[in-house]
């Protein structure tokens, strides 16, 4: 199958990006690609020969109709105006054109300096191209809006951050890289034509249902409004922190982008701070619903020029909305619940409350709540918790919330198990294949991405354990 890209960025938004070539690093050489979306993709598994070298996966060759760019965006950060931003690292490739009709971004990360790099080299780390990779296809495994990892390609390069990391580089698939601070970008411009020119862009290639629709604006943004709830309710039910929700980092099209400072929820602590550059906790695990809304209110503003202020609020007005009911929905489902009653919130917020105070595991916790019997006082969560009178209170409660329903020990148990996953990407399994693999071992990288490919698969490894001591302690920051 031949590989056909377009260029509808380059041709249709004139002035919303620079055109240049990656600058290829020292001794590349490709040490993982994502073989199942390779497939997906059409790609020949030919150009993944280790005897071709880097060669597009480390910005060596582009593939015919690749027209590479960075694009020009700006954006708020920790809450603050940052102005000009953009691809500092990285370059569109192409716009892979697909049978289906639709298309995807090829984005090559640490592929060198652009117009956009500021202060920055234009590179990426090994670590930090090892963490993308494994959090994006985690997520993705979890059912969780997301942008994609193809390949990865370490190099000889020596790179500067706190210490000297290998060069490497980072193949990102997604379906776009639009972000609300592309929007921005233009409005604090004051180009305000520009801005409705790439909301029009967006609709017509992402929202093309819309087009002929007299108010295909005001439909278009409460669609970015309820796809931007819904993703953070998601990430909420997992236990994600984002930890760099800054408008540049916010996908325009309700996806998880720009994996940084990110982490796992271990013990259940709602005001987790994943990023130790977080200084006030912005960004804690408790903060991102806020947050979420925050980010849309800045977009709402960039695109005040052609909607209307009453048409903009009506629609931020629905985020709430749909936070809550995809949270709502996914809670219950983690519960074992299949009806919904009114006394529900109360009971999660009792088990949180437990968790929070015990410094429960919030991933296993729902696993083994997974394997109750509801006519069985006996349950092997008991042994997670000291306090357990405390636990029988509630579990007691929790049985005679289920009972009612009368559904089957085994359908409950099968339908909890396909929502609350046996293992998550923690930062410490992650810390330890960056380990192995800067050691030119590469093994257990890709037993960890395959073990996330399969998050509801009961297992007895480590993988599925609580982490060392150690492992809680790591600490991750915007370089990460």
């Amino acid at each position: 199958m031949t590989l056909s890209f377009n260029t509808r960025w380059r041709d249709e938004l004139p002035g919303f990006y620079s055109e240049l070539n990656p600058t290829p690093l020292q001794n590349a050489r490709l040490i993982w690609h994502n073989t199942p979306l390779a497939d997906e993709l059409g790609i020949a598994s030919s150009l993944f020969a280790p005897e071709r070298g880097a060669g597009v996966w480390g910005g060596e060759a582009l593939l015919p109709g690749m027209k590479p760019l960075a694009q020009v965006y700006s954006g708020h950060q920790f809450g603050v105006w940052a102005g000009q931003l953009g691809d500092g690292r990285g370059i569109l490739l192409g716009e892979q054109q697909l049978a289906d009709g639709t298309s995807v971004d090829w984005h090559l990360k640490g592929a060198g300096l652009t117009p956009y790099s500021r202060m920055g080299d234009g590179r990426a780390v090994l670590r930090s191209t090892l963490r993308e990779s494994l959090a994006s296809e985690a997520m993705h495994h979890l059912g969780i809006p997301t942008t994609r990892a193809l390949s990865i390609v370490t190099s000889d390069t020596p790179i500067q951050r706190e210490t000297i990391e290998q060069g490497a580089m980072l193949m990102r698939i997604a379906q776009s890289h639009v972000r609300f601070g592309h929007f921005e970008h233009f409005y604090y411009r004051r180009e305000m034509d520009k801005v409705q020119q790439l909301a029009d862009f967006v609709i017509r290639h992402y929202w093309p249902h819309l087009q002929q629709e007299a108010d295909r604006y005001a439909l278009w943004f409460r669609d970015v409004v309820t796809r931007t709830g819904q993703m953070i309710a998601r990430w909420q039910t997992v236990g994600f922190a984002h930890g760099v929700m800054n408008t540049d980092n916010m996908s325009i099209l309700g996806l998880t982008i720009d994996y940084g400072p990110f982490g796992f929820l271990d013990d259940y602590q709602p005001g987790f701070i994943c990023n130790h550059s977080d200084y006030q906790g912005r960004y804690s695990f408790e903060n991102q619903p806020a947050v979420g809304l925050w980010n849309l209110q800045r977009l709402a503003q960039s695109l005040s020029a052609f909607i209307d202020v009453d048409t903009l609020n009506d629609a931020l007005d629905g985020y709430q909305l749909a936070l809550f009911s995809e949270y709502g929905t996914r809670m219950r489902q983690k519960l074992g619940l299949f009806t919904e009653e009114v006394g529900d919130n109360d009971l999660l917020n009792a088990l949180f409350a437990l968790m929070a105070r015990e410094g429960g595991d919030y991933t296993r916790t729902f696993r083994m709540l997974s394997e109750m019997e509801q006519l069985s006082a006996a349950s092997p969560l008991r042994d997670e918790f000291i306090d357990r009178a405390a636990f029988d209170s509630w579990f007691a409660q929790y049985r005679a919330r289920i009972q009612p329903e009368g559904i089957d020990d085994a359908i409950r148990q099968q339908a909890m198990k396909q929502v609350n996953p046996a293992i998550i990407l923690r930062n410490w399994l992650a810390q330890r294949a960056i380990e192995t693999a800067e050691k030119g071992d590469y093994q257990e990288l890709h037993r960890l991405h395959e073990a996330l490919r399969n998050p509801w698969v009961d297992r007895d490894d480590d993988y599925a354990q609580r982490p060392p001591d150690w492992g809680k302690r790591l600490e991750v920051s915007c370089s990460s």
